[in-house]
């Protein structure tokens, strides 16, 4: 991550080179009172001894200089070859300390860059970090597969689904150290009577948590029992206890999986409801339009919504997960949409003159934000959940597009402007009122406000025009104070960030495979992972929860 730059980004200093300096020997020759005598360097002008300002004191004119002859000193001793070479010795030993210290000059202030990049990075992640939750120790977590009660072959498929959810959330959930299962002890418990806590809490491990359990099937239904362990507490170990009881096919396999491990989240994470059981919302071309989907948080079961057969852009969940507004072309050109998850079909919603665009809920559900060209220009506009009372917040000649509001109070209003030339990203009150911008330079889109208030996600391109280095990347921006931080340096385009419930990841569009997919990675940049691979898939949309 960078902050002001990143890791693997250059940070261009116009070191400028050292005024040369005139090449003058650092010692010369210098003829005093007819002999050769080492002294500094000097100028045209005679230096002359004690002796001779004496005689120059007097009447008596001073004596003449011998004309020098071929070979000889003015002292008349001839210039032998060895004082000749022992001259040019003295001139290349000169040049080459110069060198010498210029290098070690270049080499410090490399290793002096190099050690702010360090500082630089670092204090980025750290307040980051801080802001979601990041920041703690991470909890040194064993989680051996669940054990098979039964053995028959569903329930070996169904074990199978379970146990590789069950890690991959807690691995994705970005506060755990996960000890690698070639340090799990031979014996895995399936009850807390098999477990033999210093085995777990003792080198090679060396966990203070372990999630154990066991799973079966019985008159068609899966069971499962699940433990959280305290492996340095013996006396009572015991932090969680969980039993579920589900119809047996994979899905509950994996809804089970998830309820279990964001139970651990919830418990170790400072109180903050896990992710697992969330879902992105996308647009994908891959049945031959641009149609709404949706997918489970971790790629999985992705599921077409919409059948347009046109264009569906900028899908946006309800805060109740029970609809999806987004724009599409009808015949009265772009309007705001709305799909119902509960029917399973479009219903009804307002519609207005011009072109609309981006809509986005308020965390209430109240309100929707949207970008209207109904007079002319696009503005952005509220209106409430039905599309009724709209309300006009922005008036300016450039375009006003992509709101989305402040979830924690739902009193400030991000969107993108070009009143000033290039899009940029502003704030505002939900009123209109009490406009700041947030970008100072380049070309700024697609902002997204994170679930605590306290920062903004957007796409950068911060050095922007013809021959410009650098490329569309996920930045953050903490609200308050400006400061950010770089989260993508993989090249390509990187645009649409929408923030996870919990505030610790961030999915977003990426073509640094040579197509435009779907990926997620934690608030800090790491961890970057792609979700989708068929056709082309872009502007996600995480759900409230």
């Amino acid at each position: 991550m960078e902050h002001g730059t990143r890791e693997r980004q250059t940070i261009f200093i116009n070191v400028s080179s050292r005024p040369e300096r005139p090449h003058s020997l650092p010692a010369r020759l210098l003829r005093v009172g007819g002999r050769g005598v080492k002294g500094p360097a000097v100028g045209p002008e005679r230096l002359t001894t004690s002796r001779e300002q004496q005689i120059a004191s007097t009447t008596r004119p001073p004596r003449l200089a011998k004309k020098r002859e071929p070979g000889k000193s003015t002292a008349g001793t001839p210039l032998t070859m060895t004082r000749f070479k022992g001259h040019q010795h003295r001139i290349r030993h000169a040049h080459q300390k110069r060198a010498s210290e210029m290098s070690r000059m270049k080499r410090t202030v490399t290793v002096l860059l190099f050690l702010l990049l360090a500082a630089a990075l670092v204090s980025a992640q750290d307040w980051i970090r801080t802001g979601t939750g990041l920041g703690v120790e991470k909890i040194r977590l064993a989680a051996p597969d669940f054990q098979m009660v039964t053995t028959d072959t569903g329930t070996q498929n169904l074990a199978m689904t379970f146990n590789t959810t069950f890690t991959n959330d807690l691995q994705s959930a970005g506060i755990f150290d996960m000890v690698s299962r070639s340090f799990f002890p031979l014996s895995i418990p399936g009850a807390p009577q098999q477990v033999v806590l210093p085995e777990w809490g003792s080198p090679p491990p060396n966990a203070s948590m372990l999630a154990f359990g066991n799973l079966g099937v019985q008159a068609g239904y899966l069971n499962v029992q699940g433990w959280l362990y305290d492996t340095k507490n013996p006396q009572s170990p015991q932090v969680l206890g969980k039993q579920y009881r589900e119809q047996a096919n994979e899905a509950n396999a994996r809804l089970i999986a998830h309820r279990f491990a964001d139970e651990i989240i919830f418990r170790l994470g400072g109180g903050v409801q896990g992710i697992a059981e969330s879902r992105v919302y996308f647009v994908s071309n891959r049945s031959g339009s641009k149609e709404i989907w949706q997918m489970d948080y971790d790629g999985a079961n992705q599921k077409q919504l919409t059948h347009l057969g046109s264009i569906a852009l900028s899908p946006h969940v309800s805060p109740d997960g029970a609809r999806v507004a987004f724009s599409g072309v009808t015949k009265e050109g772009w309007q705001i949409l709305m799909y119902s998850l509960d029917l399973g079909r479009l219903v009804t919603f307002a519609r207005f003159g011009g072109d609309n665009y981006s809509p986005a809920w308020s965390s209430d559900g109240q309100n929707i934000a949207l970008s209207s060209s109904r007079t002319g220009n696009s503005e952005i506009y509220a209106v409430s959940s039905t599309g009724s009372n709209p309300r006009r917040l922005t008036e300016n000649k450039g375009p006003d597009v992509s709101p989305t509001w402040n979830p924690k109070t739902n009193a400030q209003i991000a969107w993108v402007s070009g009143r000033t030339g290039l899009p940029q990203i502003y704030t505002m009150a939900s009123d209109g009122t009490n406009v700041v911008r947030m970008t100072d330079q380049g070309y700024a889109v697609s902002p997204s406000w994170s679930p605590n208030g306290q920062f903004l996600a957007f796409a950068w391109v911060r050095h922007y025009g013809p021959g410009a280095p650098g490329a569309s990347d996920i930045y953050v921006m903490d609200v308050a104070s400006k400061q950010w931080a770089q989260l993508t340096h993989d090249g390509g385009r990187n645009d649409f960030p929408s923030w996870s419930p919990d505030g610790r990841h961030i999915v977003f569009q990426s073509n640094r495979t040579g197509k435009l997919q779907i990926w997620t990675m934690l608030a800090d940049g790491s961890q970057q992972r792609q979700l989708t691979t068929a056709g082309e898939n872009s502007q996600p949309d995480w759900s409230f929860k």
